[in-house]
């Protein structure tokens, strides 16, 4: 382990240096890429450096033990001595994780699309209510949530959303969210109060930039059309919605929220790029899907990942068999407690595959 550690400062220092070269300087692409590649890297470092003064300490405080004939001074030191041998337990666990490979994409924004499954206008209403969970969440975490492009459903809520969230990490959160979610509740349309089951689609990838894709002007064709969502004066009067394809892959991408239409291409042209990198990160998230049920739901879109029984007042998350008697409190946005333990069981099966 020591070794791997010494491997990554020495990278870690490569970089760092690269960073302070005047053609890096220069170079603001680059220099932003090394820039986030030595932030990446920084946690493990502090690690490392940790625990390599805890092991030198575990070195001096045996060799006083070894020569000093003081009985006070030889009861401190092995205080001491047992003090550093917990931290360093502690540390090497740590540090085991963080050796494992995570998500290179974790880091990054994400695009979310939310779409109305079966169920008719309950499955909208649902879709709608999915929306307003994940808006109060983004803000409790201090996210920024923009809305892209909007359907909206006839009787309310959604058939189809699509909005980006930025900020720290907001990924390797929110990628927990992507499969079928399933609502069991009597809708207030229904006379006979009966239970009615629909479902809503989550799906959340990470942002795609510039380094991820390359897409050639040449290969986009533009069109353009007036909005018909909220927007004020300028919807249905001027052609500010903008729609995206990609010729070679005949990927759609479309963006209708901005009065402007440079703005809806600059959004639209974002989720382009993240559904064409979607492509290539699809063979990643089959290979780990696979192997972590936690993962399944982003290999497998299809997969029924979280019902919401609302006369139970109960959430269940069929990847790790949980299950929540705080429905109300989830749908207000408190979904940090499902994530960490999708979280939690996912770091269980990558040690268990490290050490296997």
């Amino acid at each position: 382990m020591l070794s791997k550690l010494e491997d990554i400062y020495k990278r870690w220092k490569d970089i760092e240096t690269q960073m302070n070269a005047p053609e890096t300087i220069s170079n603001m692409k680059l220099f932003i890429k090394l820039n986030k590649d030595y932030k990446d890297l920084q946690p493990i470092i502090d690690a490392y450096l940790e625990y390599s003064n805890i092991l030198q300490n575990l070195e001096s405080t045996k060799e006083i033990l070894q020569k000093e004939k003081d009985d006070e001074f030889r009861q401190m030191a092995k205080e001491e001595l047992t003090d550093l041998n917990q931290r360093k337990i502690i540390i090497e666990e740590d540090i085991r994780l963080m050796l494992i490979p995570a998500d290179p994409q974790d880091g990054k924004n994400a695009v979310m699309e939310i779409r109305a499954g079966t169920g008719g206008d309950e499955a909208s209403i649902f879709a709608g209510d999915l929306f307003r969970l994940y808006s109060k969440y983004c803000e409790n975490k201090k996210w920024k949530l923009e809305i892209i492009d909007i359907q909206e459903g006839t009787v309310g809520g959604f058939k189809e959303i699509i909005f980006n969230v930025n900020g720290e990490g907001v990924y390797g959160q929110l990628k927990y969210e992507s499969g079928v979610h399933r609502v069991q509740r009597v809708p207030k349309t229904e006379t006979q109060g009966r239970l009615h089951t629909s479902a809503a689609s989550v799906v959340v990838l990470p942002e795609a930039d510039e380094f991820d894709v390359d897409v050639k002007p040449a290969d986009i064709k533009k069109e353009t059309f007036c909005s018909s969502g909220p927007g004020g004066q300028s919807v249905n009067t001027t052609y500010s919605a903008v729609r995206l394809t990609h010729i070679p892959t005949n990927i759609v991408a479309s963006c209708q929220d901005q009065k402007s239409q440079i703005k809806n291409y600059d959004k639209a042209l974002s989720v382009l790029r993240t559904r064409i990198f979607e492509l290539e990160y699809k063979k990643y998230l089959n290979e780990i899907s696979s192997k972590r049920k936690t993962m399944v739901s982003t290999g497998d879109r299809s997969a029924k990942i979280r019902t919401y029984n609302w006369p139970q007042g109960r959430v269940t998350d069929h990847r790790i068999g949980l299950t929540l008697y705080n429905l109300q409190s989830i749908i207000n946005g408190e979904i940090q407690e499902l994530i960490d333990a999708l979280q939690l069981a996912e770091n269980a099966e990558r040690l268990k595959q490290a050490v296997s």
